[in-house]
């Protein structure tokens, strides 16, 4: 009869019914290998129970039917994945009309990964977490932590975690103060109304010495050297305590901030040495490499977190970055040799193109729409070319824009809702800190912990029950069934099930 081929399948509350030739078609799934044996079946409503999402499952069963897996939009991704492991289904199944959706979650999970290695958080850091970065979280759970081992973080925090309490705060401040005051006097010093004229001393004749003053030789006023030299004894200061402080020097040492800040501070006392030495030309070589302390804005990024979403969001757009800088070099060479041959087609006693990478300025200007006009084609064709490569310019570098607004908008976004988490929630948890048991499977453990003798019995019933939960495929002839439990009712006659043994008192026996 058809009714001998349904099955009854009972999913969080919601009844399903179909025939056991559909569930067969997938075969070592969960749902394939459905028998009245099963601990979930009751055969008294003649139904399997799973406690499990109903609305998942509506979509895992119309899989059995017609072979193609959607993805429902009204759960999260993480939830349709554990139920596809729990039924057995591959993931990689699902239709390529719900794949986009359905991979949203990875992108997230992502980016807060990235947002979680920004540290962005402004909550002062409690003693557990600066444990674990120090990774003394042994010792702290323990009570073991030396005085160094306490101290050692809170010195680091005041120089690394700005938001970590009233003094972090204020150095700080002070930090950013030497920064900018650093930056200032780096660009004022060239002003020609702020320097001094370069005086030579000229001896002649080894009796006489006169003062030649040279007004095409200037340098920078005295009083600007005290206040750098100021700003580098205290860059010089930080750097020494963080490096002492911190809690992995590799790491430290590769970081690009500090690589800048230590290159910037030790070419301020390079140009302090060799000032005395050289003169002339040689100086304003010497100067000309102290520019790498511009570099030192980048510290700010530090006591910003927006400036740190910034940097984070031209990292996601590195290839779309690339792509734009090969389509500009691209149009760049090209529109350079057109307007080279379109201004020599024709009698032009004005050309201002004489070769091709004269020409490539004027392409990389006009392509940015810039247009300095220095250089304009002057006939006909040349005009054509111009205009050509105005409009390829814009469409070249309008295209990736949209790309990167959205990808600072979706890392500003995750960052300020995961700042009004509570802070428990906001940790991510990594693959690599799954810590899987190597050499033990969870059944032998816990069969192991049933065959230590020292195990007590309300115990072995709870161990009982972490067996029963992670191996829900588990058959058990000798269980105890629905019929056979206080209230129900007696089985008929002629029953395709045998009557189970009296259960046994020994847990071991049972399993």
């Amino acid at each position: 009869m058809d009714s001998e081929h349904r099955v009854i399948l009972n999913v969080g509350g919601i009844r399903h019914e179909t025939y056991t030739h559909v569930l067969k078609k997938i075969p070592a799934t969960r749902l394939s290998r459905l028998t009245p044996n099963l601990a979930n079946y009751d055969p008294v409503l003649n139904e399997y129970f799973f406690d499990r999402h109903p609305g998942v499952f509506s979509m895992i069963l119309n899989y059995y039917r017609t072979g193609k897996l959607h993805y429902p939009t009204n759960v999260c991704g993480p939830l349709f994945e554990d139920e596809l492991e729990f039924w057995g289904l591959d993931a990689n199944q699902v239709e390529p009309c719900c794949w986009m959706t359905y991979t949203q979650h990875r992108d997230t999970q992502d980016t807060l990964a990235v947002i979680e290695s920004l540290d962005l958080d402004v909550d002062p850091p409690t003693q557990e977490e600066l444990a674990k970065k120090f990774g003394w979280e042994d010792d702290y759970y323990s009570g073991t932590l030396s005085k160094w081992q306490r101290l050692k973080p809170r010195l680091w925090a005041l120089f690394d975690e700005p938001w970590s309490s009233e003094y972090a705060r204020v150095i700080s401040v002070i930090s950013v103060f030497f920064v900018i005051t650093s930056i200032v006097c780096f660009c004022l010093k060239t002003h020609p109304h702020l320097r001094i004229p370069d005086i030579d001393v000229d001896s002649r004749n080894g009796t006489t010495s006169t003062l030649v003053v040279t007004k095409t030789a200037t340098r920078a006023h005295p009083a600007f050297f005290y206040i750098e030299l100021v700003s580098n004894i205290w860059f010089t200061l930080e750097l020494f305590l963080r490096f002492v402080f911190c809690p992995n020097i590799p790491k430290f040492a590769t970081q690009p901030i500090n690589v800048i800040d230590l290159i910037a501070t030790l070419s301020f006392y390079v140009d302090w040495a060799l000032d005395k030495a050289l003169s002339g030309a040689n100086r304003d070589t010497v100067e000309f490499f102290s520019i790498i302390r511009i570099l030192r804005l980048f510290k700010l990024t530090q006591h910003s977190s927006g400036l740190k979403i910034l940097i984070q969001t031209f990292k996601a757009s590195a290839q779309e970055l690339l792509l734009l800088v090969f389509f500009v070099l691209l149009g760049i060479v090209i529109f350079a040799a057109l307007v080279y041959y379109a201004e020599r087609v024709e009698h032009n006693p004005d050309n201002q193109f004489d070769s091709i990478p004269v020409g490539l300025w004027w392409a990389i200007i006009t392509m940015c729409t810039i247009g300095f006009g220095d250089m304009v084609p002057k006939t006909y064709l040349g005009m054509l070319v111009g205009s050509i490569c105005a409009l390829m310019g814009v469409l070249t570098i309008a295209l990736p824009v949209p790309v990167i607004v959205s990808n600072f908008a979706m890392f500003y976004s995750h960052a300020q809702a995961r700042s009004k988490l509570p802070k428990k929630r906001r940790r991510i948890l990594q693959p690599h800190e799954i810590k899987p048991m190597v050499g033990k499977s969870t059944t032998a453990v816990l069969l192991g912990g049933l065959a230590n003798k020292s195990v007590s019995p309300m115990h072995s019933s709870h161990v009982l029950g972490a067996f029963a939960a992670t191996t829900p495929l588990l058959v058990c002839p000798q269980a105890t069934l629905p019929s056979q439990r206080q209230g129900a009712a007696p089985r008929k006659s002629g029953s395709s099930v045998p009557a189970p043994p009296p259960p046994s008192s020994n847990a071991n026996q049972i399993l």
